[in-house]
C-alpha cells in the first residue's frame, strides 16, 4: 500500500497563495476608504471653474495653494460656532459617560441587588433596541422639559444612551482584585472612597478607551443635534456640513473644503489615540 506524499513546493505555495490574498483584501479596503477621501481633498483644492468643466474625480488640482475655498467654509459656514458648540456637548456628554459609566459598572460588579440578572438583561435589550424606534418618546420627554432647542438635550441623551461604556468599565473593573477593597474597607473607606481612590484610578486604560470612541461618535454624530437643535446658531460640526447644501448647492469645491475642516479633527485625534483605543479593547477583552 502506498501513501502519496504531497509535494513541498506545493505545500509551500499555499501560504504564498493565502498571503498574496490577506494582503490584496487589505489593499482593496483600504482603496476604498482613502479614495473618497482623496477625491474630497482634490476638490477642495479646485476653483469653480475647475468643477464646471467636468474634470475627473481625481484630476489634479491646477494650484495646491488654492486655500481660499478653505477661507470661504471657515467663514461663511460659521464652522467656528458650530466647533464651539461641539467641543461644549463634547465636554459634558464625555464628562457624564465616564462618571455615570464607570460608577454604574462599579455597583454591578461589586455589590449583589435584587433583580441585579434583570437589570443586566434590561442593558443587552437596550443596546438591540434601535434607537429610532425611541425617538417619538424621547423627543416628547425632552420637550416637556424644554430642552429642545437647547446644547442640553443631546448631553443628557449621549450620557443615558451608552451602554457600550458601561459593558467596557465592567470588563476592567472585573479584573481588580477584590482584595484591594476589603483592604480599604479594613482602613475604613466606605464605598464611594473605594470607587473614587482605587478602583477609578486603575480605570485609566478604559477612560482613555471610552473618551476616543464616545467624542468621536458625538463628534461625527448628525441625527441628534440636527432633531434636537434646529437653530442655525446651535448648529454642531456635522450639522454645518449639512447646511453648506442651501448657499452651496452646486459649488461642490466649498463644500468639500468644509468637510476636510470637519474630518481633519478627528483624524488627528485618531492618528495620535489609536493605539489607546486598540489597547483597550484588547485589554477588556482579556480580562
Amino acid at each position: 500500500m502506498t501513501v502519496a506524499v504531497p509535494d513541498r513546493d506545493q505545500a509551500r505555495g499555499r501560504p504564498r497563495i493565502g498571503a498574496a490574498l490577506t494582503y490584496l483584501s487589505l489593499v482593496a479596503a483600504s482603496l476604498v476608504v482613502l479614495v473618497p477621501l482623496l477625491v474630497v481633498f482634490l476638490t477642495s483644492l479646485k476653483s469653480y471653474d475647475e468643477i464646471s468643466d467636468g474634470q475627473g474625480a481625481l484630476s489634479l488640482p491646477d494650484d495646491w495653494l488654492n486655500f481660499s475655498n478653505y477661507a470661504t467654509a471657515f467663514t461663511d459656514g460659521h464652522l467656528l460656532t458650530a466647533f464651539g458648540n461641539t467641543a461644549f456637548i463634547l465636554l459634558f456628554s464625555i464628562t457624564g459617560t465616564v462618571v455615570i459609566g464607570s460608577m454604574t459598572a462599579y455597583a454591578i460588579d461589586r455589590f449583589e441587588f435584587r433583580l441585579k440578572r434583570l437589570v443586566m438583561a434590561l442593558f443587552l435589550v437596550a443596546t438591540l433596541v434601535p434607537g429610532v424606534t425611541t425617538q417619538v418618546a424621547t423627543f416628547q420627554v425632552v420637550n416637556s422639559f424644554g430642552l429642545f432647542d437647547t446644547r442640553w438635550a443631546p448631553i443628557l441623551l449621549y450620557m443615558g444612551t451608552d451602554i457600550v461604556s458601561i459593558y467596557i468599565f465592567l470588563q476592567f473593573i472585573r479584573g481588580i482584585p477584590r482584595s484591594l477593597d476589603e483592604a480599604a474597607r479594613l482602613d475604613g473607606a466606605n464605598s464611594f472612597t473605594i470607587y473614587r481612590k482605587i478602583i477609578f484610578p486603575l480605570l485609566k486604560p478604559a477612560v482613555a478607551t471610552v473618551v476616543i470612541i464616545k467624542g468621536i461618535t458625538t463628534y461625527n454624530d448628525f441625527y441628534i443635534p440636527f432633531l434636537y437643535m434646529p437653530s442655525e446658531e446651535l448648529g454642531t460640526m456635522s450639522t454645518a456640513l449639512f447646511r453648506f447644501k442651501g448657499p452651496f448647492g452646486a459649488h461642490w469645491e466649498n463644500i468639500s473644503a468644509g468637510a476636510v475642516l470637519v474630518i481633519l479633527p478627528t483624524l488627528v485625534v485618531f492618528l495620535f489615540l489609536q493605539r489607546y483605543i486598540y489597547n483597550g479593547f484588547a485589554r477588556g477583552a482579556t480580562k
